[in-house]
């Protein structure tokens, strides 16, 4: 499922989310899992995953940032 880090959108569903991957090959790696409510929004500040519940409650749950690899190109001889 694709999950948008913008700080506005809200999630449609409930949604259990151990690592966020951005579209620039970083993932944020989760401490241990989280679900995501209906309604909440998700941003990336100051270095870290905020999550502003659908109540307003603001968390910033532990993890750390790792890279993806990109797609792995053969080459032939």
């Amino acid at each position: 499922m694709r999950l948008i880090a913008d700080g506005a959108t809200p999630t449609s569903r409930l949604v259990l989310v151990k690592d966020l991957e951005r579209d620039d090959g970083y993932a944020f790696e989760l401490a241990s899992p989280l679900f995501l409510d209906t309604g909440d929004r998700i941003d990336f500040e100051d270095e870290g995953l905020v999550v502003v519940r659908a109540n307003g409650k603001r968390l910033s749950p532990a993890g750390d940032w790792s890279t993806r690899c990109g797609p792995t190109r053969f080459r032939t001889a």
